[in-house]
């Protein structure tokens, strides 16, 4: 069965993104962490083999094309990114497909299209905490797997924007990254 699982990195103070789009503090921090503690990569790839299609945001896209667009695009699944917008193709994408939801129903008909196109794997919300509170308050967001940095930011794009309850199930470090995984409570 799917899950739609939010994995991502926030700073301590819980922002995913500076309030300029920007992410080069989380690259920092994993450099700052190398030494001190087991690599995440083993984790990311196990992550990746239950992972079936991935969906983000724009701004996502657009920060990733920004700083990786010289590079091939690097996920070999269905890629959906939520857009009102004309973006420019990633070299090497075999398969993204934008969409826009402006409504509930139209965001509960796009998260069925995703999850289908995911062929029985799961569903990896990979940057946007405005979608995965609105997931979440929809019941379609399964999990909250998040590697808490050791930097403040004081502002930016927020983990979460709105309210989501959550169980925690687990908790470890890796590298310099305190790392929690949730599950989400649904009402």
């Amino acid at each position: 069965m799917t899950r739609t699982v939010y994995n991502t990195a926030t700073s301590l103070d819980g922002f995913i993104a500076t309030e300029d789009h920007s992410l080069e503090w989380l690259f920092a921090a994993e450099a700052g962490g190398a030494a001190q503690g087991e690599s995440a990569e083993s984790e990311v790839e196990e992550f990746m083999k239950g992972v079936g299609a991935v969906l983000m945001g724009a701004t996502t896209y657009e920060w990733v094309h920004r700083h990786e667009g010289d590079k091939d695009w690097a996920y070999d699944m269905p890629s959906w990114v939520l857009t009102h917008r004309e973006l420019p193709p990633f070299k090497g994408a075999n398969d993204i497909r934008f969409a826009a939801a402006d409504s509930d129903d139209e965001l509960r008909a796009l998260h069925a299209k995703v999850v289908e196109s995911a062929g029985g794997k799961d569903l990896w919300l990979l940057g946007g905490g405005r979608i995965a509170a609105d997931l979440a308050r929809l019941g379609l967001l399964d999990e909250v797997i998040v590697s808490i940095a050791p930097v403040t930011l004081g502002s930016g794009a927020p983990l979460l924007a709105g309210r989501v309850d959550l169980r925690p199930l687990d908790v470890h470090r890796t590298g310099a990254f305190a790392c929690a995984r949730y599950e989400v409570v649904r009402s």
